[in-house]
């Protein structure tokens, strides 16, 4: 009887044996819960005092820097009559660095007078979100914004449907660009993809993420691309409208007794609830960025093997363990903020527990119980979950692409914008926001990372060294430099000085 139910005992309560197997890295095991690792900071975060003068400079919205937006002439030439042919491209990524294929695609199809055929959005391995093109954007104001720029079809005609993923995936295709460079020339699309336009009618182009230049190109070009990014690509009626709700509770929390904090529910003289301010925070670590890093989060040596376990199984060996030591990574600046850190960073800034913390993230690694810190630090943050129904996320959930466009639009209405870490949300919104002349606060990297890294720092001096070394990272204009995305530094090719 006791050996038969030690042989059951598993098979009943597998949660109990899962982490002790060689199977259970995909998931981290949230009661084997990291301690806070800069306790010292977090005592002194935690009863920390408002600062009102301080609180209102860092609330204030940026001030003008002089910069328009500028997307070309009114008066653009007219269409020419005969397109090359049709362009299809395969874009794989997560959401934003799909966004940045699609206006690199609009971009190469304007170089080659082709028809672009609406993108096909892969399946990423990572998200497992099938979305497409139009489950997320407005298709029929995508096409309207650049009637007068090139032509677009939603889907081919008859005669070219055998074009299709399918199709390319069996055999290798002559209609089929596989080696485009990344970041592209201009005359590498004219010397090699037009030909096969003109031969075939048909050019399909796979892989296709980043394979344009920022550089050496025609400023119609450019301006091209950021009318696709700022203007042209706008989510879907639902998406919207649930991004606009969170928004609305974010400004008008119900249940609030009216405060004097000049960023609380306040009442006019005729009774009118005043809108609160909110910051987003997109809080990136998930556990493919936790991967990737190849730092030490506290998790001890089951987290380690969890995490190589995971680089291999998703990226093949193509992303290694680290050759470097975590002190030296973090010295770099090279790993992700946890939430505790970025909770200390924003504490610091001046941010009080008062504020109102939108979390803009799919999945954080370590669930709820890696979140906690920050939530002591900021007891009113909300996320998609606490702010809308079960009910108003069903068309959203379990898709990323769609559950990050809500963040995107969440994130352009915010008064404040703070990205944990750098990558393609944290560029997409730092260029669009740029484009609006809205806050954003860029956190520097190797700065924290060095400080975090001083077991013996007090509080006091921490948040002075943060304070200086964030003053003129808050959304100042930064004119893009050779070789940069000119979707996280629109100027000037998309703006000019007034």
């Amino acid at each position: 009887m006791c050996g038969l139910f030690v042989l059951i005992f598993p098979l009943i309560f597998p949660c109990l044996f899962t982490p002790f197997t060689h199977a259970s890295p995909y998931t981290f095991s949230e009661w084997n819960v990291p301690k806070p690792r800069h306790l010292r900071l977090l005592r002194s975060a935690l009863q920390r005092e408002r600062l009102t003068g301080e609180q209102s400079d860092l609330w204030a919205p940026l001030a003008d820097q002089g910069w328009r937006p500028y997307l070309g002439s009114v008066n653009a030439p007219s269409l020419p009559q005969k397109s090359e042919g049709y362009l299809q491209v395969f874009l794989d990524g997560g959401l934003n660095q799909q966004r940045m294929g699609i206006c690199d695609a609009v971009a190469v199809a304007k170089i080659l007078n082709a028809t672009l055929v609406i993108p096909h959005l892969e399946v990423n391995p990572v998200w497992q979100d099938s979305s497409s093109f139009m489950d997320i954007f407005d298709v029929d104001h995508f096409m309207n914004v650049l009637k007068d720029d090139i032509p677009i079809i939603k889907e081919l005609p008859d005669e070219f449907s055998w074009s299709t993923r399918e199709y390319y995936a069996i055999a290798i295709r002559g209609t089929r660009i596989k080696r485009a460079p990344v970041h592209a020339s201009a005359n590498w699309y004219l010397e090699n993809v037009l030909p096969v336009l003109q031969s075939n009618g048909i050019a399909a182009i796979s892989p296709f993420s980043h394979r344009l230049s920022f550089d050496n190109l025609p400023s119609e070009i450019q301006q091209l691309r950021c009318k696709v990014n700022f203007k042209a690509l706008v989510f879907v009626p639902h998406i919207r409208a649930l991004g606009d709700a969170l928004v609305h509770r974010l400004r008008y929390p119900p249940g609030q007794a009216s405060s004097t904090d000049y960023r609380r529910e306040t009442t006019d003289q005729n009774g009118k609830q005043n809108p609160q301010k909110f910051v987003v925070l997109h809080l990136r670590f998930d556990k493919d960025m936790a991967a990737h890093s190849a730092c030490d989060f506290g998790g001890g040596k089951a987290e380690k093997l969890a995490l190589a376990k995971y680089r291999q199984t998703i990226w093949q060996g193509r992303v290694l363990n680290s050759q470097f030591t975590d002190k030296e990574l973090r010295s770099q600046g090279r790993c992700p903020l946890t939430p505790e850190e970025v909770g200390l960073l924003l504490a610091a800034l001046g941010f009080d527990n008062n504020t109102r913390l939108y979390l803009a993230s799919h999945k954080v690694y370590g669930g709820e119980a890696r979140i906690s810190t920050l939530r002591k630090l900021f007891p009113l943050m909300e996320d998609k979950k606490s702010l809308a129904s079960s009910a108003e996320r069903v068309h959203i959930k379990g898709k990323a692409s769609l559950l990050a466009a809500v963040d995107y639009h969440v994130g352009m209405h915010s008064d404040i914008f703070v990205s944990a870490s750098p990558g393609n949300m944290h560029n997409a919104l730092v260029g669009h926001r740029t484009f609006e002349n809205m806050k954003t606060i860029r956190p520097n990297m190797v700065l924290l990372g060095q400080l975090f890294l001083n077991k013996n720092i007090s509080w006091s001096q921490f948040r002075q060294e943060v304070v200086e070394g964030h003053q003129n990272r808050q959304g100042q204009l930064r004119l893009r430099k050779p070789k940069q995305s000119i979707y996280t530094y629109p100027a000037p090719d998309c703006m000019c000085h007034a």
